[in-house]
Formats: structure tokens, sequence, C-alpha cells
């Protein structure tokens, strides 16, 4: 499929985020569980984009459906401002921090009471290591069947799209060793992991099975990388932490749907899918979440591949898909944008050489977070 003789058949499918934020105290830089304040105060403006998370220290912040790069980041930058300014009006800063880099003991779970049966559920995995905040991108609209056809051929591709998104080597207070020590402490809740290949049948199957055998409460507790919505016409994938820079949203955002442009396109025409095992993603979700861009990923037909040779290929995959949005001068220039500048972990670690204060490494992802 050459780029100039691709067409998608399909309309342009639309782009949602949702982003989930640390609060931190101004003068302690430690977590602050004061989500209800800044909800009380920012809610009036946002309305059902800002919504409470499972930790009493976190907000979750939503854009609606859109079509263009412009719109996704004009919400995305709306949202974190107005709600940094009311957490600066509750005493706290707006962190874009994947983890708790200086945290309370044990965290504060958000009253009410499915967060509490969830924490019951999970048991120490829930409290035990601190916060985590992911971002999850909404692909749409796509119905179930299509919605699992694509997750099945994302699989691949998402280890690497997690290792460019890596955003916290640090947590309580200490340096631990990995570039997304979210997604090592993720990995351990159920159903955490690589979607299974599944069709619309086998899916209703198999969640049934799991709510029935006690493995997870209820549908909205399958955490596989890539679920279709159970309330919207989406495909949602979950890798990512969340980012300070706008951009590295934007960016993983619009190559998501590049991607999925190209593959959906695929499926209608009936080529096959890849081969790569769950223990070959497994194995390249543990890279990503370790070593970042400078681990090792794999490839559709389940060979080991660098992973920063595999962000490129994605790039070249996902050119038609690209092409056809309008996005592929602006992906290129923020990919080699985030490429100079560094992953989110890198760019923490750097701060820490220049400072050696893990507080400034909470000032500067304040100050990333709301930047426009």
């Amino acid at each position: 499929m050459t780029r100039t003789a691709f067409a998608s058949r399909r309309p342009p499918l639309t782009l949602g985020i949702e982003e989930e934020f640390l609060l931190a105290d101004r003068r302690s830089r430690l977590t602050a569980p004061r989500a209800d304040q800044v909800l009380a105060d920012v809610g009036a403006v946002l309305g059902p984009r800002v919504q409470n998370e499972f930790f009493a220290t976190q907000v979750e912040v939503c854009t609606e459906p859109v079509a263009t790069a412009a719109d996704l980041r004009r919400q995305l930058v709306d949202g974190r401002q107005l709600t940094a300014a009311a957490g600066l009006r509750a005493d706290c800063l707006l962190l874009a921090s994947a983890s708790a880099i200086l945290g309370r003991r044990p965290p504060q779970i958000t009253e009410g009471d499915r967060y509490r049966m969830i924490a019951d559920h999970v048991g120490p995995l829930a409290t035990g290591s601190g916060e985590f905040g992911g971002c999850h991108v909404h692909l749409g609209s796509l119905d179930k069947s299509e919605a699992l056809a694509l997750s099945g051929r994302l699989r691949p591709w998402l280890p690497v799209l997690q290792a460019l998104m890596v955003n916290s080597p640090f947590a309580d207070g200490r340096d631990r060793n990995c570039a997304s020590w979210r997604a090592l402490r993720y990995e351990r809740w159920p159903t955490v992991g690589p979607a299974p290949v599944l069709d619309e049948a086998g899916y209703e199957v198999l969640a049934d099975r799991l709510v029935t055998e006690g493995t997870i409460l209820d549908r909205r507790m399958l955490y596989w990388y890539a679920r279709p919505s159970e309330h919207l016409p989406t495909l949602e994938i979950r890798v990512a932490d969340v980012n300070a820079e706008v951009d590295d949203t934007v960016l993983l955002a619009l190559l998501l749907r590049g991607l999925a442009v190209v593959l959906l396109d695929e499926a209608d025409r009936g080529s096959p899918g890849p081969v790569a095992t769950d223990a070959q993603l497994v194995g390249a979700h543990r890279q990503a979440a370790l070593h970042g861009l400078r681990g090792t990923g794999v490839g559709p037909d389940g060979a080991p591949v660098p992973m920063l040779r595999l962000l490129h290929e994605l790039l070249r995959r996902s050119a038609p898909g690209l092409e056809v949005t309008g996005d592929l001068g602006l992906v290129s220039t923020m990919l080699g944008g985030l490429l100079t500048s560094g992953t989110g972990a890198e760019r923490q670690r750097a701060v820490q050489r220049r400072h050696g204060s893990l507080g400034d490494i909470v000032d500067d992802l304040a100050r990333r977070t709301v930047a426009g």
C-alpha cells in the first residue's frame, strides 16, 4: 500500500482524551487529598469534563470528542489551566505526573461505595505503593466489532507508544530505577495487560465470565491496554503515563489515530493481522516500563526490535493515515521535538541532575502542566 494510493473508506475518527492528574500541596509538595475541593470549584466551568478518580489526591480531566489536532490541544490546555487555577485556590499544584513523587502514606481513597469496593477487591495492590495516573485515548466512532478488530491489530504497537510516554521514574521520595513506575504497579491489577484477540461474541463470553468468576467486579474493571468502551462508541487505549507536555499528549493521540486509519483499512481488506504472542507483548510492555525508548519491543511478526526502530516504523506505517487527517507534518515535527528533549522520564532525570531535589521535579512538572 503506497501512501499516494491510500484512501480510507471510513469517516474520520474522532479523538478524546482522559488525563489523570495529581494534586500536591504548594508548600510541602506532598500529595494533597483535596480533589473534592478542586472539583467543587472548577466543576462549575468544566462540568462533566472533570471528575474524581480512585485516589482523593487525583482529578481526571477529559476532552469532548474532537476531529482536529487544534481542537484537541485547545481543550487539553483549557482543562489543565482551569483545573490548575482551582488547585491554587485550594493551595495545591496540579501535576501531570504518573506517580506521586512525594506522597503521603497511606494514600487516601476517594469516598464512595465503588472506590471502596475496588480497594477491597484489589487489596494491598491498590494502596501499597502510592498514587499513579494515566492518559487514556478514545478513538471513535466505532461499533464494538470494529473496536475489537482494531484492538487486535494495535497490540504490537502499544509497547512502543507506552515507551514514548513514560513519565514516572520517581515515586514516594525514591528513584525507582525505571522509566514508568505507574506501569510496573498497574500491571499487578486484575486484567491489566495486552487485550486478547476477540470478536464480538468472544468478548461478550469472556467479559461475562470474568465478572461471574469474581476476577473483576463489573465490566468497568476490564483494564486491558485497549478495550471497547461500554458507554461510548470508542476504543480506549490505556498504555500511557500522563505527561506534563501537552504536545506529547497530542502526539500520542494523533499517532494512534493515524495508525488506526491504516489498520482498520487493512482489516476491511482482510489482510492478516499480527502474530506476536501474549508472552512476547507482556515482555515488550515490561521493557517499555523499565527502559522507555531504550528498551526492546516486538514487531508484528513476533521478532524483537529496538523501541526506537519500532517507533520510526510506526511513523512509516501511520503516514498514510496521517496524510488523510492532514497531521503528518505536525506529527513529524512533534516527534522530532520529543526525541530531542527526551521522554518525560528523561526530562525528570535531567531536572534531578541539575538540582538534586525531588521538590524541584515537582515544581518543573507543575510549570509544564499548565504551559500553553
